[in-house]
């Protein structure tokens, strides 16, 4: 285990930025566009469904608090980018959440809830901010609108992924049944 978490860290210390976001705004055009922009890129498939995979492992509220914090940060993102915000950490932030994120999910973190939506919360400004400098003026509100459409699917196929691993995690550990008594009560079975 330490030695995973040695490995993550290096990783982390390490990661380029990435560069998943062109450095020339306006090449989005539609609704459609904002759809694909998060299915077409591994930082954004990884970071969005760990945070679904995360809430389900972790369970009860986080299963869809967790998801609708990230989807609120980052339309705060967009919107800081809009109003002038220069983060220029968007992309090193961007790849440290697919680490980070998928440490929680792999050392399976069980966070309290309002800890884990800061910590998707913290990520997902970075994402927004970073889908609003691809953004022409005109095109704010499909784009945006079809970026949070996708970012709910990649959380809602998380969730679903996080559940089956659950269960299957309860199937494989769960103790096996007991021996049925006999008659005289000794605990093996007929």
């Amino acid at each position: 285990m330490r030695l995973v978490l040695f490995g993550a860290t290096l990783v982390a210390m390490f990661a380029a930025p990435a560069f998943a976001h062109p450095a020339t705004p306006g090449h989005i055009h539609s609704y459609a566009d904002g759809i694909l922009h998060p299915l077409s890129g591994a930082d954004h498939v990884f970071a969005m469904a760990s945070v679904g995979i995360w809430g389900a492992m972790v369970g009860g509220r986080a299963i869809w608090v967790w998801p609708a914090s990230f989807m609120v940060a980052m339309l705060a993102g967009f919107v800081a980018a809009l109003l002038g915000l220069q983060t220029p950490i968007a992309e090193t932030a961007i790849s440290a959440s697919i680490v980070a994120l998928g440490l929680l999910v792999a050392v399976r973190v069980k966070a309290a809830l309002a800890p884990g939506a800061a910590i998707v919360g913290l990520f997902a400004f970075f994402h927004g901010h970073a889908h609003c400098t691809e953004v022409t003026a005109v095109n704010l509100f499909p784009y945006a609108g079809g970026f949070i459409f996708s970012t709910g699917v990649l959380h809602a196929a998380g969730i679903v992924l996080g559940l089956c691993l659950r269960s299957l995690e309860r199937m494989v550990l769960a103790p096996t049944e007991p021996l049925q008594s006999d008659v005289r009560g000794n605990g093996r079975s007929l």
